[in-house]
């Protein structure tokens, strides 16, 4: 069942349309932390099932009997399998790719069964306060200012003796932990949730998808997985590959009865270049506008701000964010513009629109200020997706020359993959970043479609009267984001 290249761009803006409406969750399973150097439940549980001279390949599909089969030998009691919850999942280990691009993005609820800590890791990484719940009395408790919460339904390495792993803990799941279900059940209704590294085998998430789906039928939310296309094995016989693929096929069918439409991947490391095209096309709707303009010249004053004006207006008309600096003789035109259409509109909040950053002027710090104006740039420019140069110079002894900021901006954002946009035609060094990128557009910019290089090629005419550059950026902004 191979996906078409199309399939998978659907994929991508239907999660990323959730993600801008801020309903996006995640479910992570085990595979989510195996990449990062912790085990899986086999590997895991080899030495009971050894213990038990049993084999483990043979026991993979049933792993929660074998993990009671366990307790009940050694009399109930399971300090070996706490133990190895510590010893596997307590150490250190790599957070991988998926969680950075996921702690990055604006996502506040994050469900798992695992018992490591890599989703809570990356969070702080990032900046982020997680709230972690994995027992009753937590769900009560608000952590302050949290910006994400993590709900570990089966418990946490570093409390192994109320972690779920026997059998008798999975029966009495729905007694012992009603107030777990009862919000994910809230959440499963209320927002979409994309499943990864889960292999939907885990009965409590099963009893929750059931009633769901009792209770709302043909009315329940869509929700999204990917999952690895089965692959033969080595010295594995064409019939027994065969009838594994079927049973993935009717698997995946099977998963639509719960709202769960499934995305095929033929290895795991597409699952990072899909949460990378959401990261890419989220950021594409957040603008940041370098800007800077002693002289407008060949246009006057009041027609250059003007344009700017108009053109940071109807960004925000289209549902872009903008990012910037008060840069000189820019930053007015572009914050009149923002507030001009939210106060006229009375939609939303400034903040949602427009991040304005005025750079810090004071040395009375004693440190570097060129250092700290680096990773100020940096700070504003990693968060948005798109960067446009505007005009770019300023005055040094009486005499007008390029603005060096506005390079070490471009320098920035190409580091950072931004679609870079200089327009030309408002000269100076967005002039010359614009003859820079046009010559190996490509290189800086990636594959794009001929309408969008044909936009920015028109952008670099000098003198290019200013409705047509507005007209011509806007067009070309929209033909981004599609």
């Amino acid at each position: 069942m191979s996906v078409t290249a199309a399939e998978k761009a659907r994929f991508v803006q239907d999660l990323t349309k959730e993600l801008r409406e801020e309903n996006l969750a995640i479910f992570a399973g085990a595979g989510l932390s195996v990449s990062a150097g912790f085990v899986n439940w086999s590997e895991l549980l080899k030495p009971i099932a050894e213990e038990l001279n049993l084999d483990i390949e043979r026991e993979v599909t049933d792993l929660i009997s074998l993990v009671q089969y366990h307790c009940n030998v050694n009399g109930g009691n399971r300090s070996k399998l706490n133990q190895l919850l510590i010893d596997q999942f307590c150490g250190s280990a790599k957070i991988t790719t998926n969680h950075e691009i996921l702690a990055r993005l604006p996502i506040n609820t994050f469900w798992t069964t695992n018992y490591d800590n890599l989703i809570e890791t990356a969070l702080s990484d990032s900046g982020k306060v997680p709230d972690v719940k994995h027992t009753n009395n937590q769900l009560v408790h608000t952590k302050r200012k949290r910006d994400a919460v993590i709900y570990k339904m089966h418990g946490d390495a570093n409390h192994p003796s109320e972690a779920v792993l026997t059998k008798d803990d999975y029966e009495k799941y729905h007694v012992d932990m009603q107030p777990f279900l009862g919000a994910l059940t809230g959440d499963l209704i209320s927002r979409t949730f994309l499943f990864l590294g889960f292999s939907f085998t885990d009965p409590n998430l099963d009893y929750i998808l059931s009633r769901v789906r009792v209770s709302f039928r043909k009315n329940q939310r869509q929700h999204n997985c990917i999952l690895r296309t089965v692959n033969r094995e080595p010295e594995e016989s064409e019939a027994d590959f065969e009838y594994r693929k079927r049973k993935q096929e009717l698997f995946i069918q099977d998963l639509l009865r719960f709202g769960i439409k499934t995305l095929l991947v033929d290895e795991y490391s597409e699952v990072t270049d899909i949460l990378h095209e959401i990261e890419k096309l989220y950021r594409r709707k957040t603008v940041f506008i370098s800007g800077a303009a002693h002289e407008y010249s060949p246009y006057n004053r009041d027609c250059a701000c003007q344009f700017v004006y108009k053109l940071s207006q109807d960004l925000v008309k289209s549902d872009f964010r903008i990012v910037s600096g008060f840069g000189l003789g820019i930053g007015s035109s572009v914050i009149t513009g923002v507030l001009n259409h939210v106060y006229m509109s009375s939609r939303g909040k400034t903040e949602d629109h427009l991040v304005l950053r005025p750079f810090p002027q004071d040395h009375a710090h004693g440190g570097d200020l060129a250092a700290l104006w680096t990773d100020y740039r940096k700070d504003m420019i990693v968060h948005t997706g798109i960067a446009l140069f505007l005009f770019g110079n300023k005055v040094v002894d009486n005499r007008t020359c390029l603005s060096h900021g506005m390079r070490e901006e471009f320098e920035i954002a190409k580091a950072e993959g931004l679609f870079l946009l200089p327009v030309g035609a408002t000269g100076s060094m967005a002039k010359e970043l614009w003859d820079e990128v046009s010559s190996s557009f490509d290189e800086y910019n990636g594959a794009h479609k001929v309408e969008i290089k044909e936009k920015f090629k028109l952008l670099g005419n000098v003198g290019m009267d200013l409705d047509s550059i507005h007209e011509h950026i806007m067009a070309l902004l929209e033909l981004l984001c599609e």
